[in-house]
């Protein structure tokens, strides 16, 4: 099908206003504040079946209608720090059609009745900082943003904010503590954000695909979205296939295809001579899968937890026969053990712990009993720290031991990796 949210990428000088309203841009905002009151919008959120593209999958017109109402402000946070390893589709949005994510955020903030935003950016996002800061401006001079927006008595006020290149940042919480002022730790839950969030207040965080996504439900409806995509799982996702494929790059399809035709007819498929070994489907975080449950599972929420790993944030990592497994999980994990935030002791002592034997194993001084003590260590960990990071930790090191073991042990007891794979260390 025709993509959505990307359809326009390509388009010389999209993230400018002139271009972005040319196509159609703003007019939805434009006629849902003639024409919808902000519980009609929330209704055609929640009945699309929009789940949030960020990680979790939650429902978002059911984030939104968590936010109590008890008379407080209310603050709406477009959740930009895009750290997860194998994860670029919306810095692609931000760099090239931020007018589409701050259209989405408008109308959002308008369901909600949110008069101030906040857009947190990853730090090492630097032309998605400038062009969306000039989105902001441009937005601010044509009447989009402000007070009494085209005439209809809103008001909204959004601020840019810039992290400082902490993965931890990217959780909700981490985020709203980070913009306060504070060190990123996240909080213990409950309470919430949509109850207590950002300054004490109720606070909504979206990603920013999600909000993209709300543009387009807002202009053709509910049921237009229910047609795209299985049951539970509605629309279309920006996928990000990296690794040792053709041509890797960010592909928009229907949720629920099949995870072999975004790798092989999308991506091209691997080189000459190549076989699949295993795919990490969303993220450097999810579990891995082997070739044989790649190639039978689709690309939806429910699919592919029931194939015991996730979709997360759409990052689709392909590894073919030449990667060491060992030393993909030592890679991953380091990643986690350095970016730990440090605030609960299991995360904090237990990455380190994971890192370093598998340090040992991949180079060569692996001892028996050391892949089951990495079993012990994730065991010890999981479920046992306030963010899911620890979790984030655990899962892709798991998995992997469990469906390749055979590596592991070959690494400890010959010293080396499985013939055939390559070092990239």
């Amino acid at each position: 099908m025709e993509p959505i949210i990307t359809r326009h990428l390509g388009t010389p000088d999209l993230w400018r206003l002139d271009t972005y309203r040319a196509h159609g841009g703003y007019e939805t905002l434009t006629k849902a504040l003639q024409e919808h009151q902000p519980d009609d919008l929330i209704t055609m959120v929640r009945d699309a079946g929009l789940r949030g593209r960020g990680g979790a999958g939650f429902p978002t017109g059911v984030k939104w209608g968590f936010l109590p109402k008890d008379g407080r402000p209310r603050y709406l946070i477009c959740n930009g720090d895009e750290s997860e390893p194998g994860t670029f589709k919306d810095r692609l949005l931000l760099e090239n059609d931020p007018h589409q994510v701050l259209e989405g955020l408008i109308l959002s903030c308008y369901a909600v009745g949110a008069h101030l935003a906040f857009i947190y950016l990853r730090g090492e996002f630097f032309l998605s900082a400038r062009r969306v800061q000039e989105a902001i401006d441009e937005a601010y001079q044509a009447g989009y943003l402000g007070e009494n927006i085209l005439g209809s008595g809103m008001n909204l006020e959004v601020l840019l904010h810039r992290g400082a290149g902490a993965y931890i940042c990217g959780e909700e919480t981490g985020l709203i503590e980070s913009l306060e002022g504070k060190r990123a730790y996240p909080r213990i839950k409950p309470p919430f954000p949509a109850n207590i969030g950002a300054f004490g207040m109720p606070t909504v965080v979206n990603n920013v695909e999600t909000l993209a996504n709300v543009r387009h439900i807002v202009a053709h409806g509910a049921e237009w979205y229910n047609s795209i995509g299985p049951e539970r799982n509605r629309g279309t996702r920006m996928w990000c296939v990296s690794g040792r494929v053709r041509k890797p790059g960010v592909y928009e399809v229907p949720l629920g295809i099949p995870l072999r035709d975004l790798i092989f007819d999308h991506a091209g498929g691997l080189e000459e001579g190549r076989t699949l070994k295993a795919v990490i489907p969303g993220g450097s975080s999810s579990p891995i899968l082997t070739a044989e449950e790649a190639m039978e599972v689709d690309s939806d929420f429910d699919a592919l937890q029931r194939a015991g790993t996730m979709g997360g944030s759409g990052g689709l990592m392909v590894l073919d026969d030449r990667v060491c497994v060992v030393q993909s999980s030592y890679i991953i994990s380091e990643f986690y053990h350095d970016e730990s935030c440090g605030q609960c002791t299991p995360c904090r002592q237990g990455t380190g712990w994971m890192t370093k034997l598998l340090h040992r194993i991949e180079h060569g001084e692996g001892r028996p009993g050391d892949v089951d003590l990495l079993l012990s260590m994730g065991a010890n960990i999981f479920g046992r720290t306030i963010c899911p990071l620890g979790d984030a930790a655990v899962w892709p090191v798991e998995s992997a031991i469990n469906k390749f073991r055979s590596e592991f042990d070959h690494h400890i007891s010959d010293k080396r990796c499985l013939p055939g794979t390559e070092s990239i260390l």
